[in-house]
C-alpha cells in the first residue's frame, strides 16, 4: 500500500499554490512611513513576493508539510514532479521580474535565484630570492 498523501493529487497541490498566491498578492506588507513636514504617520503598501518558504509556511497553516512533495521523499511523490516544477518556475519568475523592475530588492532576488555575478580572481606569486638562515642551538 502506498504512502498516505495529505494532498491527494497534483491538481490539489496546484490549487493550494493558487490559494497561496492569491493570499500573498491580496495581502501586501505595510511599511510605516512619515509624510510631510509634520511627519504625519502613514502606511505604504508593499507587494509581497512569492517564496518557497512562504508556500511551505502557508501549507503548515493548512496542516500539510509541502516539503515532502518537492523533495519526492522516498520516491513517493513522483506524480507531483511536474506541478512542483511549475510552482518553482512561477515563484522564480515572480522574484526575478519583481527584482528586475525594482518592486523587490534586486540583490536579494538575485541571491535567492543564484543569479549573482561571480568572478574568480587568481593570483600567482613567484619567489625569486629566498634566503634561509639556519641557527643551531649549542648545548
Amino acid at each position: 500500500m502506498g504512502k498516505h498523501k495529505y494532498i491527494e493529487t497534483p491538481k490539489k497541490l496546484w490549487e493550494l499554490f493558487q490559494e497561496y498566491k492569491k493570499d500573498v498578492k491580496n495581502n501586501p506588507r505595510k511599511k510605516h512611513t512619515f509624510v510631510g513636514k509634520e511627519g504625519r504617520g502613514d502606511y505604504e503598501l508593499l507587494e509581497r513576493p512569492l517564496t518557497m518558504s512562504g508556500f511551505r509556511a502557508y501549507g503548515h497553516t493548512k496542516g500539510v508539510t509541502i516539503l515532502h512533495y518537492f523533495n519526492n521523499s522516498e520516491g513517493s511523490y513522483e506524480d507531483y514532479r511536474t506541478i512542483c516544477s511549475r510552482v518553482l518556475d512561477e515563484i522564480r519568475n515572480d522574484q526575478i521580474e519583481g527584482g528586475s523592475v525594482g518592486q523587490y530588492n534586486a540583490s536579494i532576488t538575485q541571491r535567492l535565484n543564484g543569479l549573482t555575478d561571480k568572478q574568480e580572481i587568481k593570483t600567482e606569486e613567484k619567489i625569486t630570492d629566498l634566503t634561509i638562515n639556519v641557527i643551531s642551538k649549542k648545548k
